[in-house]
């Protein structure tokens, strides 16, 4: 490993852009021997390493079901060290999909700003195994890390699945919320019912669904 995780606590810069924040995660995740790293806040993706992390995170958004799903009031990690013994009862139209990412191994811990879990962050393996006892303790002090940045950011948000600007942090279901508005004035529906559909649409298609999202958005502008 070229930096500890005590080394990359310390190396996060204040004024991060999207592609510093991006590469920091990516070490993160090689520090604690991971293939990858994300963090949500409630329904919103506000980091990610690379593109099977965030994919994970959208699988779970869509299916409603998955390992980060419904992890209220956790101060521990969940490990999922052999991810299709142990979740293809529990979540098996997750878990297909998550095998098909060649996903072998799962991990979740608990992201709090204070006393309040506000989300989490999960990291992903290729191989299965659990994680040593060093690996669960550093994973947390990565998960408060990137909460503290994000709590200090948060009120300079970038909306947007761009480039951001230094120092804020990127809403990357922006538009997945600005679709689901859009559908629900078409269709005549609520906004829940609206997620629904959009969320079924992005399944069917394959597509991700920011992209199923944009394809919408897309389609309301003017020609």
């Amino acid at each position: 490993m070229s930096s500890t995780v005590g080394e990359l606590l310390d190396s996060l810069p204040a004024a991060a852009t999207q592609d510093e924040r991006r590469g920091w995660a990516v070490a993160c995740a090689q520090a604690l021997g991971l293939g990858g790293i994300a963090v949500a806040l409630g329904q919103q993706l506000v980091w990610f390493s690379d593109e099977t992390s965030a994919r994970l995170e959208d699988l779970q958004f869509v299916l409603g079901q998955g390992p980060s799903q419904r992890i209220q009031d956790e101060t521990e990690v969940r490990q999922l060290p052999d991810l299709g013994r142990l979740l293809v009862q529990q979540w098996p139209q997750f878990t297909a999909e998550a095998e098909g990412l060649g996903i072998a191994a799962l991990f979740v811990w608990p992201v709090r700003i204070g006393a309040v879990q506000a989300g989490t962050m999960t990291g992903y393996r290729r191989t299965v195994g659990p994680l040593t006892e060093q690996q669960v303790a550093q994973g947390q002090l990565v998960a408060d890390t990137l909460a503290q940045h994000v709590l200090s950011h948060w009120p300079t948000t970038h909306v947007g699945n761009g480039s951001g600007h230094p120092g804020a942090v990127d809403l990357h279901r922006a538009e997945v919320h600005q679709a689901t508005g859009i559908l629900s004035v078409r269709l005549g529906v609520s906004l829940s019912e609206a997620l629904d559909r959009l969320r079924a649409r992005a399944y069917a298609s394959g597509l991700s669904l920011s992209d199923t999202a944009h394809t919408i958005i897309q389609r309301e502008l003017p020609r």
